[in-house]
Parts: structure tokens; sequence; C-alpha cells
């Protein structure tokens, strides 16, 4: 989804509660990596792994003057021939320390990863959560979003939300060189005119 197409999905859900929850989480999400200078860990399920959400999060970062929002994703298959951004596994998660932040996107609750969370947490992680967010996981977690199964937004819908208002969300917590409005339009004229991305 482009950024003309959040916009327009964005018109859509003026007035409901999706737009205030996803700007909401977003805040807390870009407040943790910016207050604590990035380290920003995304993870998914074995079933499921958030690429989409993390190649958006690139994205902003670079759009928003903001690196920390920059995500190291980490995947359950992971194999060292994999390409840098893709050979990251779940023992990254482990060697997680204070400052950083997890923001775990799953649509079922975790149950593999849950320990591993637990851990980060104690360790000082602060942990995120998208999904569901009714069991052990919303307990893990210093903040999140639930997206319940059947809700009127899928959770891929919700992830271009919250990617697309972490890259808007500045609250002025330390100060940025902001691209001008000519700037930003012309750099998305390009995005928009250009071919698709190679897949991940």
């Amino acid at each position: 989804m482009d950024a003309v197409r959040v916009a327009l999905l964005r018109e859509v859900l003026a007035g409901t509660e999706w737009l205030k929850a996803t700007r909401r989480f977003a805040g807390v999400l870009r407040g943790s990596v910016v207050a604590h200078g990035g380290g920003l860990l995304l993870v998914g399920t074995p079933e499921y792994e958030p690429w989409h959400l993390a190649a958006h999060l690139v994205d902003e970062a670079a759009w928003s003057g903001t690196p920390e929002l920059a995500p190291t994703l980490v995947r359950h298959h992971a194999r060292p021939c994999d390409p840098a951004h893709l050979a990251v596994g779940p023992g990254r998660i482990e060697a997680a320390r204070r400052g950083e932040t997890l923001l775990v996107v799953a649509p079922s609750e975790p149950a593999p990863l849950l320990e591993r969370v637990h851990d980060a947490r104690r360790a000082g992680v602060t942990v995120l959560a998208l999904g569901p967010c009714a069991g052990d996981l919303a307990a893990l977690a210093h903040d999140s979003l639930s997206v319940p199964e059947g809700a009127e937004l899928d959770l891929d819908t919700v992830q271009h939300l919250v990617s697309a208002a972490a890259g808007e969300n500045g609250g002025g917590a330390s100060p940025r060189v902001r691209r001008s409005f000519r700037d930003r339009l012309s750099r998305l004229a390009e995005i928009l005119t250009a071919p698709p991305p190679a897949p991940w």
C-alpha cells in the first residue's frame, strides 16, 4: 500500500477509533526508539513474518529523518546464507538489552516466542505488541494495539497505518533536519512513478 492509498484509507476511517488508536500506538513506538537512540527489533511468528512492516518502517525512517525507526527484522527461519537484513535469528531477542524496543506483530498468540519476550522484558527491553493482544503477550507488553480477528481492519492494514503515523508523529523529542514540503512532495512523486521494488 503506497502513501496515496494510506491517505485515502485515512479519509475513509476519519471519525473512527482506528485512526486515533494507530496514531497513539505509533507515537509510543516512535517515542520509545527515539528516546533510547534506536535499537528496534521487529518479530512475528514462524508462520507470519512482518517483512512488509519492516520495509515500510525503513522507508518512514528515511523520509522522516528518524533513523531510529529502521528495524532489525528477526526471523524464525533465518539462515546464515540469507542477505544480511534477513539473516537475523531469534537469538537476537535473547541478546537484547535495556534501551532497545521489541515490537511483536502476530495474528495469534505467539506461544513459541513468549519465553524469549519475557526474558527480554526482564532485561529492560521495551515490549510492544500488535495483534489480537488478548493473552500472555498482552500481559508482557508495555503497550499494545489490539487487532481482534474479525475486526473491521485486518492486521496488514493496521500495520500500514501504524508505520505511516510513526513516520509523521513528531513530538519534538529531538531536533531534526526537516525536509521542505516541496522536497517531500518530490520524493513522493518519485516513489509513485518508480517501478515496483524487488521482493525481499
